[in-house]
């Protein structure tokens, strides 16, 4: 038995919309017919979801996430993650490294995707530490682990300190024909300080944490990446210096990408209401001036993709207070009506430039095969009712966590149901 998915608004990148039947057989997409004619398919012997009125769209792809398992499951675990991520459209998330141990051998990323197999709710496809340990001292076995299965190598939360590390780093990546993915931050500039430079930082007599940290590791990185030919990705862009230097780089047919957060394309340092650690995310929210670059920077694709930086900590953890709590907020389950109710409602992105910047675009930058609702492709499909307006409630969040700041918000452009590969995993 299939799954017809009827009536449904569909619209592509250039934002041409229209209305599709879609059948799912067999985790793939296996017809999509055009339903403006007032034909109905035949159904027989088939699940139907009526979804008039509602915008079919791909399953959305998260290039940048913390299911935190193994290590830190009081926080997270696959099982809950990826619900979390379902509820919030995704069908594709790739998680970070950085757990306790740290994916850096072949039996790590192995656990990972037998866990994800068994308990996931969605795909995970794992990436692969730099450095054994993510310690910046030695070079982890590049070559196992892609054949293990990683989409590339990082050291994300910590930044790889050392350039001739990174750029032998690069140099082997770029020979295996795998992306390089950066966690931007010089250690000299950053450390004790749990907010950004500036005018919050002041009043509250914190240390704050300069835009060149980022900015620093961006121009040395570009730099190692056109030296050795490596597809070099930036994660978390936060400041308008970062954004100024990978422009330039494009602009010279360097293989630079780059990801930006919701968090950062919505929120500043300004809106900071006190010292309520569900504010504190790392790179920290920056000045409006800052704000605006990075939407500038993912409007002229100087900014390829988005990406939540989902990472999930205790209630415990974050009572500590802004400057002992860990960095990181929650991201899955808000970032799509975040996106919707900010720039799309408001006119000032088109719906398919969103769409596309959460599901086409971050599959083409790292060479997967989802992202469309093409016939014979894997059958990810996000529903998302565009009318109704929710508010953001805390009991009402999937995750293990709570962290966000986000609570008491009033959003519209909800997910209702979530297919991954072909399954109903969120309704």
């Amino acid at each position: 038995m299939g799954i017809w998915i009827l009536n449904g608004l569909t619209v592509d990148a250039n934002n041409e919309q229209s209305q599709k039947h879609i059948l799912v057989e067999n985790n793939t997409i296996a017809q999509v017919l055009d339903a403006s004619t007032g034909s109905v398919p035949n159904t027989d012997g088939h699940e139907i979801i009526d979804a008039a009125g509602k915008l079919v769209a791909p399953g959305f792809i998260d290039m940048h996430v913390h299911l935190r398992e193994p290590g830190f499951e009081h926080k997270e675990n696959i099982a809950t993650g990826t619900r979390s991520a379902a509820r919030g459209g995704f069908t594709t998330i790739a998680c970070m490294p950085n757990t306790r141990p740290v994916i850096d051998t072949v039996d790590t990323v192995n656990y990972i995707l037998d866990k994800a197999a068994t308990e996931g709710a969605v795909r995970v496809i794992p990436y692969g530490c730099i450095t054994k340990n993510e310690l910046g001292r030695e070079l982890t076995d590049f070559a196992a682990l892609k054949e293990a299965g990683v989409v590339g190598y990082t050291d994300d939360g910590v930044g790889v300190q050392s350039a001739q590390m990174m750029k032998d780093a690069m140099a082997l990546a770029a020979s295996l024909g795998m992306p390089i993915i950066a966690h931007c931050e010089d250690n000299t500039l950053v450390e004790g300080a749990p907010v950004s430079e500036g005018a919050f930082a002041k009043k509250h007599g914190l240390k704050g944490i300069p835009n060149e940290s980022e900015a620093i590791h961006v121009g040395r990185d570009v730099l190692l990446a056109e030296a050795t030919g490596v597809h070099y990705h930036v994660c978390h862009v936060s400041t308008e210096q970062s954004v100024r230097l990978i422009r330039h780089a494009k602009q010279f047919g360097i293989k630079v990408t780059a990801e930006v957060c919701p968090h950062h394309l919505v929120l500043s340092d300004e809106d900071i209401p006190g010292l309520d650690a569900n504010w504190k995310m790392n790179p920290p929210l920056r000045t409006p001036r800052d704000v605006q670059a990075v939407i500038e920077g993912l409007e002229d694709g100087t900014i390829d993709i988005i990406v939540t930086d989902h990472a999930p900590h205790s209630e415990e953890e974050k009572e500590k207070g802004m400057q002992l709590a860990p960095f990181g907020i929650l991201g899955f389950e808000t970032a799509f009506p975040l996106l919707y109710s900010k720039f799309v409602l408001t006119g000032k992105w088109t719906l398919g430039f969103l769409i596309d910047r959460m599901t086409a675009k971050p599959a083409q930058v790292f060479g997967l095969p989802y992202g469309t609702l093409q016939v014979g492709s894997a059958a990810d499909i996000t529903i998302v009712d565009l009318e109704t307006v929710r508010e953001v409630l805390k009991e009402e969040i999937e995750s293990r966590s709570k962290n966000t700041p986000f609570i008491g918000w009033k959003l519209q452009g909800w997910p209702v149901v979530t297919i991954a590969s072909g399954k109903v995993v969120w309704s």
